[in-house]
């Protein structure tokens, strides 16, 4: 009975690339009452393996919280799967904003003492009794009432790339952290505020609106559904984003776009920028936002320490490693003294209304028209293809592949194969091939540059 992964993330790559299937990446949590996590991880790893689920799934005796991605043909299959349970019938399954087929490569299903980490033992603490939930329009009527306090209840490397406007940002590594200080520090408000608070994609205000509800607090709402959810409503309602920047993500991603403003800086040169990475140095995996120009002139480092140790031998990088645990280390985003810019404002503890920050808006979006989509990758001979849906392209156009692992790609096509044969020119609903100096994804699209 296989319980555990058999390939490599670099071996799970190539094959979902070979595949040629779509992927869907997805959300979803469930707090109920399991008598036995371990047998219960079983089940799901068995039933998700069949279904080549991939992700970072936690159960507990309290409940499951999971991220994964599967092949879009597998969706109804898996539902099925998890609608098996009686607490999970009907469960809402948070779809991301944007999809990326490579944002999970392996199944990781662990047994945790819970699923969201809180520090609390207090067995008169009913974490059932939840705040009132709320949709995105009630959510925006309820921003603007001068009597709410809102709270953003994740972490600071989270909510500094993307939050709500007027929202209060802990400056914590960890939920625990933010449970007694937000107790504290809003203790005279408990009768005669609002207590908003939001998430991703909820279960951390599911925990603490019964958290903050067990400590007294009358008004307690919530985002239904975090900020994911939040987006999907904003887009089929026509309503006004409140929420502004990039979501935060714990896959390979890191982040959605939700709008245009970068709210945020280049840890290493201040730079408007909101793209997270981790130190390519394996020994030190910082996470931290660097901008294009720095991760080209510090090669992906943290550091010019990390710089050095990239270019040394593998077997003395191993050398250096061995032993070392990094922990937590990675997320002290925006705080680690190798950092030359930081966070100039410290903020731990302290409930006042913030500085509102002028939001920079991305640069002048670059002129093109939809061609098509990539639909398969060839890695030995490097070679993209692509369905041509809209409009055409020919050689001598300079075209753009956008992904949110790909980034941006520009280049002009010098030759390509239509139909599996050389032609000047691919029109609607013709398959075309062309070498790329860089690996595609099949949620990559493909665009004309215009003149």
């Amino acid at each position: 009975m296989q319980l555990y992964n058999t390939l490599s993330a670099e071996e799970r790559a190539i094959m979902i690339d070979d595949a040629g299937k779509q992927r869907l990446t997805l959300s979803f949590y469930a707090y109920a009452q399991i008598s036995d996590p371990t047998q219960f991880r079983n089940e799901l790893f068995l039933a998700w393996n069949a279904l080549e689920v991939l992700g970072r799934i936690y159960v507990a005796s309290e409940g499951i919280n999971a991220q994964l991605s599967l092949p879009a043909d597998n969706f109804y299959a898996f539902k099925d799967s998890i609608e098996a349970y009686d607490f999970m019938k009907g469960i809402r399954l948070n779809i991301a904003v944007e999809q990326d087929d490579h944002s999970f490569l392996k199944l990781t299903v662990k047994v945790r003492d819970k699923i969201v980490a809180d520090g609390l033992v207090d067995e008169t603490f009913d974490v059932t009794n939840i705040g009132i939930h709320l949709k995105a329009k009630e959510f925006n009527e309820l921003l603007e009432d001068p009597n709410t306090i809102v709270v953003d209840m994740r972490n600071h490397y989270e909510s500094e790339i993307g939050h709500f406007t007027k929202a209060i940002k802990p400056d914590v590594d960890t939920f625990r952290e933010s449970l007694p200080i937000i107790e504290e520090q809003l203790s005279e408000h408990k009768q005669d505020k609002k207590l908003l608070m939001y998430c991703t994609g909820g279960i951390r205000c599911e925990k603490a609106s019964a958290y903050f509800k067990h400590k007294g607090f009358e008004n307690v709402y919530q985002l239904e559904g975090g900020i994911i959810e939040y987006t999907r409503q904003v887009k089929a309602e026509g309503l006004e984003s409140k929420f502004i920047g990039k979501n935060f993500v714990f896959d390979h991603r890191l982040g959605e776009r939700i709008t245009d403003d970068i709210v945020s800086q280049c840890h290493q040169c201040g730079a408007p920028c909101d793209v997270h990475t981790n130190c390519v140095n394996e020994g030190c995996h910082l996470l931290f936002i660097q901008c294009e120009e720095c991760a080209t002139a510090m090669e992906g480092c943290c550091s010019a320490e990390c710089v050095s140790v990239i270019h040394l031998p593998e077997e003395e990088q191993k050398a250096i490693r061995r032993g070392i645990k990094n922990g937590n280390k990675i997320f002290k985003k925006g705080k680690s003294d190798v950092l030359t810019f930081k966070n100039s404002e410290e903020t731990h503890g302290i409930f006042v209304a913030d500085k509102p920050k002028i939001a920079i808006k991305k640069e002048q979006k670059i002129k093109k028209i939809y061609i098509g989509k990539g639909t398969h990758f060839f890695p030995k001979p490097s070679i993209g293809q692509f369905l041509i849906e809209e409009n055409e392209i020919k050689i001598g156009d300079t075209i753009l592949i956008k992904g949110a692992t790909t980034g941006e790609q520009k280049l002009v096509i010098e030759e390509m194969l239509v139909n599996d044969l050389a032609q000047e020119k691919a029109v609607s609903g013709d398959t075309c091939t062309f070498k790329l100096p860089f690996r595609i994804r099949l949620s990559d699209k493909l665009y004309k540059i215009l003149d």
